[in-house]
């Protein structure tokens, strides 16, 4: 299975979709932000990073760019909320492989990451 970075700002998030991933066998490395995703990113190389986009610190934007420039094949999919299309295309511009908007459902989730590590 995959090693899998979940960023998110808001820790009740990055818990439900690390438990969604790691009941499918995958393994799971946390962030609380954009500073923190770009710093585990180098240390551990993760197979997929799933990246919220609005965060403190340090935006999913900016780290999304930092990782691509670090390692251009790395595989990132961005979270974002409704109604956020203009940055949804930005990040996809800035390398991002895909997105799943929030709410979001299990199904939607995992079918993103089963693309990247099919």
């Amino acid at each position: 299975m995959a090693k899998i970075l979940v960023v998110d700002d808001a820790e009740f998030l990055r818990v439900r979709i690390s438990k969604m991933l790691s009941s499918e066998g995958h393994e799971i490395i946390e962030a609380e932000n954009g500073v923190k995703a770009v710093e585990t990113y180098k240390q551990a190389r993760p197979d997929v990073v799933l990246m919220d986009i609005t965060m403190p610190e340090m935006d999913g934007l900016t780290a999304l760019r930092e990782i691509r420039s670090y390692d251009s094949s790395a595989k990132v999919v961005m979270l974002t909320a409704l109604g956020q299309e203009s940055v949804v295309l930005e990040a996809i511009k800035a390398g991002a492989r895909d997105f799943v908007v929030k709410p979001f459902e299990k199904e939607r989730v995992l079918s993103a990451v089963a693309k990247l590590v099919g």
